[in-house]
Order: C-alpha cells, then structure tokens, then sequence
C-alpha cells in the first residue's frame, strides 16, 4: 500500500512514502556468513564481563539503538549505507529485538517497520509507543496505536514532526533524540545543515558553506549563512536543538559543530557530546548552553582554516579557541570517528562508576570514560579506556590513519573490527554497545559485505538482568520510572508525575529529600515548578542548598518552567560558585538590557576571566544588548578611562565585542606606555567587531607611524576577505596604498610530483630497527611544513601524539608514499594564473583575493582576476622520503621518534 506524505518546505522536493508490508518475505538482509568480535577480546575494568546480547542475523549494520521500558533494545539500520541504496531495495529497517527468557541474550527479534524512505537512518528515541526516528530530510515519529511493536498502517500513525534537514545518507546530517531531565526532547544534526518551522512556525537557519561527502541536499542553508532564525540569533552547523514532544518551542542549544553523532544530559541539566574533526582534533565535550564549537567562521559563511591565525596550532584553529565566541573545546583527543554517547547515573554497575560519562570511538576500537568533575565554568575530563578491542593502540581503517590502506575486509584482525556505533543504559541497570562491525570507518565509506552487526552487554560478573515493572499512570509506578537507570524510561515517570500535578509533590519531596544518588535526587528537582504553587516554592529553597550543582538545577528547572527568572538571578549572581554563575549569565539570555544590566555588573566584576566558558557565557547571555551591558559595566567598573583598563575587564570587551567600545580599544592600540601585549590585544578585539567603526579604527591603525601598524594590517587582510569583505575593505587597503591587487606578484610555489618507482618500499623500513633520538634529529628536517617540538610551521598535521596510536607501517608508509592516503582537511590545491605562474597548497579562504599557503607555510593572495584555474592536486603537498634525501634507516629512526613523540 502506499502511503502519501506531502508538505511544505523551501527547496525540500515532496516525499512519498511506501510501508512495507512486516511478513517474512521482507526480512532483507545480506545473505553471508555474519562475523563478530568475539566478547573474550574486549578489554573492560576489573569485575565486569562483556557478553554477546543479540547479533546478526537478528539485526544487521546497527547505526543507533536505544532501550524501552520493558528492556527491549531498538535498532536502526543502515544495510543501505552510502553507496549501497540498492542493496535492500525496500528500505532499511527499525528492529526490535527480546530476551524473553531473562538469560541474558537476546532471543526474539522482528521489524518494527520497514520503508524505501528509510536510508540509513542515524537516530532513534522510544518513548512509551512513541518512535523517533531520525531520517532526513526529516524527523518523524511512528505512533504504535496498538502496542504489538508492528507498524500497522492503517491503525498506527506516522508523522513528520520537523522537516527540513541535510542531508539524506549521510554521516553529518541528523541525528538521535535523547530526553532530558527537564521533559524535553533533544537532536542534532550536523555540518549538512538545516532550514526548517518549528510547529509555531518559526524558521530556524541553520548556516554552513559544507557540500562534501555525497548524499542528497534538501535545503540551500549554505547560501543563508549569518542570517538570523526567527529568535534573532545566528546559528552555523552543526547544532543540537530542544524541544517539546510534538515539534513545538525549539530552541538551539548549542552549534558550530563538524559532525556531533549524539548528545546525553546529567540528570542536572549539563549536556555533553562528542565530536569528529579534520584530523586531528576529535573532542568530548561539556556544551556551553547557547555555545559555539567555531568549526565555521562566526557568520557560518567561511570554514575554520580561513580563520587561522599565525602558527596557530590546528585544534585551536579547528575549534576556533583563541576567538570571542566559542566555547571551551574540552578533551581534544586527536583523529577518530566518534559516535554515539550516554551518561550512566545508576544501576548495576556499582558505586564507583555513578557519574561517568561514556563515548563510543570506533576509529580507534574504543569506549573512552568520564568522570566530569565542575571546573569553573566547564568540566574536568579525564579520559580512560573503558571498553576495548585494541590494547595495542595501533590503529587502522579511519581517515586519521590514512584509511585502510589497501587492506581488503578479511585482511584486517579482529581487534581491529569493533566499530561502536552506540552506548545505552538499559533499564536492567547493565550497558549495551551496538557494533557495526567493518574494515573501514569514516570517509564516507564501508567494506563489510556482510553487513554485520551485534550488540554486546557489559555488566558485572554473573549478573542476572531484571528490569523494574510499574504502571506510569501512578505517583508510585512514574516514581519507579523516574529512577530508571534508561534516559527515555524516565521520561514515562517524569510526564506522570507532571500530569499529576499538586498530587505528586509529597512523592517528589520525598525522593529529593531521602535519595543517596545525587543524580537520581536531581530528577525530582525538575518537576517542583510543574507541580503547583506550592512546587515551585520548594524549588525556590532548593536554589539555597549547599550543593551547587543542586541549585544550577534548580534554576535552570525554574527558567525551562517559565517562571520569572530575574529575582532568583539577583539572588544567585554574588554566589561563590562559578558554575552558578555561569548559569545566572546565561539566563539572563533575551532579556532586556534594562532590567539584566545590574545583574551582569555582579556577574562581571568577579568572572573567572582566564576561563573561557565563564567569560562566554556573560556574552552569550548579552547577546544582541552587547553594547548596552557594556556600556554600563564600563561606569561600575571604573573603565572609563582605557589606559587604565585591568585584565578583566580588557577581557570581557573582546568577548562583548560592543561597537561603543572602539574609540576606547584604538586608544589602547596606539597608547605607547601600555606593553606591545595589550595593544594586539586592542587591535584584536576590534577585529570581532562587526561594524564600519571597527573598520575605519583598524584602517587608521594601519597608517604609518602607528605603533600597532603591523597587527592592523594583519587582521585587516584576514576580516576584509571574511567577515569585513561587504565594507569593501580591500579597495579602501588600495586607496591607501597598503594593499593593490594590480600590483600583486605571484610566486610560483610547486611540490614536485614523486618518483614512479621509489628507491626502497615500506616493507624496507619496516625491516629496520628504529633510532628514536637520531629520529628526533632527522624530523627537524621537516620544519618547513610541521612544528616539532615548538620549531617550524605549522602547515601539515600536527604530528605531536599521532605516532603513539599508529602502526609503524602506517607511519613508514605516509613518509615514503604520502599520496596514498591524504588526511581530510590537507588535500591540495593547484592555482595557475593567467600570467603562467602555478601555485600548489591549502586554499584558506576561497574569496577574492583567493589565500593559500605553500610549503614553509608562505600565504599568498591571489586576486581572482588573475586566476586562470583551480583544481584539486590529487597527491600530497608532501615530498617523499625520496625526495627528501632521507635513506630507509632515516625513516625507521624518524618513525620510532614518532611513536614516542608528544
């Protein structure tokens, strides 16, 4: 039967939906022997055990799961991954699989519902009969009317709750919905993009220039890069959103990502994600509320490369850390391919694992664990392998390691095959991990035929799994469901105990008041102001307790329930916790100045002004009133003089970036007696100012006889082709003689092709034993285009801790055959010009003048009108070890100096 989906949207072509019938003949799946990583060869902490909980051929190529209330484990599939649509032409599948005998293993499983609109879809939510599933260009939700866990159509609904998302059957478009402890449901979506109406209407553009990777657009969000959605605000992608059940009252949380898989939230309201990178620079995460992760330039319209700075390091660039507006990074761990997340709070895994926060890594075979601990405005993150196939930390078949390197499926060891794609906390208490099982992961790309899949169950030695039975509809059973170990079950409790209303109070008192798990005790936190007058009173008292992680809760529940949040913000604003008042800034948020400025006079004149997050969260609760609350922190403050300015509140003016405060920042700038420091700090801050009274002061600093000359000119290159280009700054750098691009000489720049056949193999080196200390000296030979140990450019990836994961042939062979893999974010460029120059690099900002930067990291602008073409290099700006004049014996000595070097 075919169903009929039609709607509206902007450059979204209308969907047509065909539900195949759920009987036997459409039980599709690859007809191979299926493979696994036998459980024996995990790695887990001392008492724990892995067991194989279900596996193919009960469920194949798992993207994402999630768990419901009664333990059953929800699959989404990708059998059609990428370049394989037509390999189940009726559509991938939601799965759902049982252990109906409570022995630990799966023994039943089935489709839930089957369509050709389903390609590899990457996210799903089970709340009650309710399946989010992520499918762009949409998210929709099946409703199972008649809970037989079949979607029957005709009886069962399906509905598209938001349309609007980049990009069809592909990695970084949309992803899973998690609940969070506030009864919101959140999702993200990637560097794709998205333009899209909230059930109120409103449109939210989700800006970026990415077109990489294949897969299918719907909407042209990169030509609407730094428009404002319909809450005034800019946002670039990727972004994570929250929401209401039924599509309405979305926010934006958090953007500026590369492609986040999922995020998980505490039972506190702190939100946390992974995310995947130009190698390398993968990261986990604290979410700044409202916080940029800078992948793309400020206004989405430019990526992070052409927002570097010089010899900035490449995850300070990739995450645009040393810029006003973005968030703290947190753990930047190098190359990976990060998927899913979760948050255990409690269950069966034992005391000292409450609290920790768990992030799948598939490109280097592991689990990593958190404990976060408050550290100003962030989080501590300490890593640790929690789960593992890989003890050797030698990596292969992800982008950061050149890929597979011409290994075939059946040539790569087990150890090497555990792909988590996802981590849940079953309601039993225990963890589950879905395993996608293949070769390659990452780069748009998969090798396993079979289409594999199994899902492993980590939990004590000898567990026997039992999982809570209560009816929702009760104080007693929605209590029972709030203290779920499963996010999504509590949000059974959370929506019973807030239908209940006044009734549920003395319930809800009672867990906060006797529950030892401080996690656990939170979720009672949320539901005060949902429960009457008399709730939210008690909410209010929770804002005094001696936990400030207790009274963050307690005001963001108070701010999300729609209760007047300026009194509670006077009230918090001298508290001595920083994390509090980070959160008292951030509500602050939208707000008018008039009644917000004497709250952010507290905040300011006691920031934590060396931690990024604490100084981002008062801008980012200033938005759009920057000047305004600036202007008046500079009367509380004392500031009015700007040769006199302390460090705070310099500080705070950068981030602020306020159009009054440039006549104050030149003064600074060209003031001989403050230190050459504090005047490129001055120029600085006015870069980010986005108005023609920045641009005349930076001009005039660029004048001769300034003593801020050099900087001016510096960051008026960089703005006037990015963010300034609609000033006409290049013209105005013309008139007064700094900058003409009729009197540009190009140089030519080229990297020689390599030899057609190389003096020694990989196979050579690697029958040498390595000298890491004639490595080290041998290596400073490549300064021209790495930065080692604090000498040289830093032009190639950053080869500090990269050695230390990868296999020596994987090392030899990118010195010897550096064209055979290239890392994403380093493939070449070739500019030739009309006057017969050629030029080959890393194109940095593709605007007029064009900017690349060559070997020795020379940066060349090339105005467009001199460019006969451009075109892909297609091998590496990097000269061989041949080439180099490096022997056999070099290479093995620089690769054991690479297997240590940090």
């Amino acid at each position: 039967m075919i169903r009929s989906l039609f709607f509206l949207f902007p450059a979204v072509a209308v969907a047509q939906t065909e539900v195949v019938k759920n009987d036997e003949a459409n039980a599709i799946g690859p007809n191979l022997p299926p493979r696994k990583v036998e459980a024996e060869l995990f790695q887990v902490p001392e008492g724990f055990e892995v067991t194989v909980w279900a596996s193919t051929p009960q469920l194949f190529n798992p993207t994402n799961i999630d768990i419901d209330a009664k333990g059953r484990i929800w699959a989404c599939e990708g059998v059609r991954y990428r370049s394989h649509v037509k390999r189940q032409p009726a559509g991938d599948r939601v799965v759902v699989m049982k252990d109906t005998d409570g022995d630990g293993k799966a023994d039943s499983s089935h489709t839930f519902v089957q369509e050709k609109a389903l390609i590899a879809p990457l996210g799903i939510g089970v709340f009650d009969n309710k399946v989010f599933v992520a499918q762009p260009p949409e998210l929709i939700v099946y409703t199972d009317v008649n809970r037989n866990l079949v979607f029957d159509e005709g009886t069962d609904t399906r509905e598209v709750i938001l349309t609007g998302f980049n990009a069809r059957n592909h990695d970084h478009s949309l992803h899973s919905v998690t609940m969070g402890p506030d009864g919101k449901f959140y999702f993200n979506v990637g560097n794709c993009g998205a333009i899209f109406k909230d059930k109120d209407d409103r449109e939210f553009v989700i800006g970026g220039p990415y077109r990489g990777g294949g897969g299918q657009y719907f909407v042209e969000n990169e030509k609407r890069g730094g428009e404002k959605s319909a809450d005034g605000h800019v946002w670039t992608a990727g972004a994570t959103f929250r929401m209401n059940e039924d599509g309405s009252e979305v926010e934006v949380v958090g953007h500026g990502y590369r492609n986040s898989y999922e995020q998980t939230l505490t039972s506190f309201g702190d939100m946390f994600q992974n995310d995947n990178d130009d190698p390398p620079a993968c990261r986990v995460s604290y979410i700044l509320e409202y916080g940029c992760a800078g992948y793309f330039s400020r206004d989405g319209r430019r990526g992070y490369r052409a927002e570097k700075r010089p010899n900035q390091e490449h995850w300070r660039n990739h995450w645009r850390q040393d810029d006003p507006g973005t968030m703290d990074a947190g753990d930047v761990y190098g190359g990976g391919s990060p998927t899913g997340v979760a948050f255990y709070e409690n269950g069966a895994m034992g005391e000292d694992f409450v609290g920790t926060l768990l992030a799948c890594e598939p490109g280097r075979n592991v689990i990593f664990s958190y404990q976060p601990e408050p550290e100003k405005g962030t989080f501590k993150l300490d890593r640790s392998d929690f789960m593992t196939s890989n003890t050797t930390n030698e990596f292969l078949g992800s982008d950061f390691v050149g890929g597979t390197r011409g290994k075939k499926q059946d040539e790569f060891e087990d150890h090497l095959l555990f792909r988590p794609s996802d981590i849940a906390v079953g309601p039993d208490g225990a963890l589950y991990v879905s395993d996608w099982y293949d070769a390659r992961v990452g780069g748009h790309g998969d090798l396993d035929d079979s289409c594999s899949g199994t899902i492993y169950r980590i939990a004590p030695k000898g567990f026997t799994p039992s999982v809570p039975q209560f009816d929702a509809s009760t104080i007693e059973g929605a209590i029972t469901a709030l203290r779920s170990p499963a996010v999504n079950v509590r949000y059974l409790g959370y929506r019973g105990l807030q239908e209940k209303g006044e009734e549920a109070l003395a319930a809800v008192k009672e867990l906060i008041k006797t529950e030892e798990n401080p996690f656990v005790a939170a979720r009672g936190i949320w539901l005060l102001p949902q429960l009457g007058e008399q709730g939210v009173a008690v909410c209010e008292e929770v804002l005094q307790d001696e936990n400030p992680q207790n009274r963050i809760a307690a005001l963001r529940a108070l701010l999300r329930s729609g209760q007047d949040i300026l009194p509670h913000a006077k009230a918090l604003a001298g508290d001595s916790d920083p994390g509090v008042r980070r959160d008292v800034a951030l509500a602050l948020r939208d707000l008018p100045a008039a009644q917000t400025k004497e709250i952010f006079a507290t905040l300011a004149q006691q920031v934590e002004f060396t931690d990024k997050n604490s100084v981002e969260a008062i801008g980012l609760g200033a938005a759009l009133q920057e000047d305004e609350i600036w202007q008046h922190l500079r009367q509380e403050m004392g500031a009015t003089d700007p040769l006199k300015w302390d460090e705070r509140f310099a500080k705070l003016t950068w981030r602020l970036w306020p159009v009054s405060a440039v006549a104050d920042l030149k003064a600074r700038a060209l003031a001989t007696e403050l230190t050459p420091e504090e005047r490129a700090f001055a120029v600085e801050s006015i870069a980010f100012i986005d108005h023609t009274d920045s641009v005349e002061a930076m001009l005039s600093l660029a004048d001769q006889g300034s003593p801020s000359r050099r900087a001016a000119m510096d960051w008026l290159f960089r703005r006037g082709t990015g963010e300034w280009a609609k000033y006409d700054v290049l013209p105005e750098l013309k008139k007064r003689g700094i900058y003409d691009p009729n009197s540009i000489t190009v140089t030519s720049v080229t990297v020689p092709a390599p030899p057609k056949k190389n003096q020694y193999s990989t196979a050579d080196v690697l029958a040498l034993t390595g000298d890491a200390e004639k490595g080290k000296a041998k290596a400073m030979g490549c300064v021209m285009c790495h930065q080692i140990n604090g000498v040289g450019v830093s032009y190639g990836p950053n080869l500090a801790g990269w050695g230390k994961g990868q296999p020596r042939e994987v090392i030899a062979r990118s010195i010897v055959e550096p064209s055979f893999d290239i890392s994403h974010g380093f493939k070449g460029s070739i500019v030739e010009t009309k006057k017969g120059e050629t030029v080959h690099g890393l194109v940095t900002s593709p605007g007029n003048p064009l900017m690349i930067v060559s070997t020795g990291g020379v940066e060349q602008m090339i105005p467009k009108k001199m460019i006969k073409s451009q075109k892909d290099l297609k091998r590496s700006l990097m000269l061989s070890s041949d080439q180099l004049g490096l022997t056999a014996q070099d290479v093995a000595d620089i690769v054991a100096f690479l297997k240590v070097y940090e």
